[in-house]
């Protein structure tokens, strides 16, 4: 199955951090499963670190580096998936978040989040 794993999921497995659940875990470990991780993600986290915010250390060349360690895949942003956000509802505001889930309908993959927001979108969506 194709994932696309949320910006928290991917900072979160990065780190170690007891915050991933472990059925989160298992998927993102269970080799049968296809994970992507979106070049956004990487945006939000350089944004983040660049300005500085508290109780976030993440680096977004480690992490992405390290995301491909894991054998993820990489997904880059196009014009189909900028235009799917027009499609969406104002569930959330938050474009990092809103641009996720337009790639993750786009491509046909399930996102997988901790969002409890992002949950509430019509499509694949797996609140792990």
């Amino acid at each position: 199955m194709n994932f696309l794993v949320d910006t928290h999921l991917l900072v979160w497995l990065s780190m170690v951090s007891s915050k991933l659940r472990p059925r989160a875990r298992d998927i993102l470990e269970d080799s049968d499963n296809a994970i992507h991780f979106s070049a956004i993600s990487i945006l939000e986290v350089a944004i983040k670190q660049q300005l500085g915010k508290p109780n976030f250390n993440a680096d977004a060349h480690v992490l992405r580096r390290a995301l491909h360690d894991f054998g993820f895949h990489e997904l880059v942003v196009d014009g189909a998936h900028a235009a799917q956000v027009s499609a969406l509802p104002l569930i959330h505001r938050d474009p990092f978040d809103r641009l996720l889930v337009a790639q993750a309908i786009v491509e046909g993959f399930t996102l997988l989040t901790v969002d409890d927001e992002i949950a509430r979108y019509p499509g694949s969506i797996l609140r792990v």
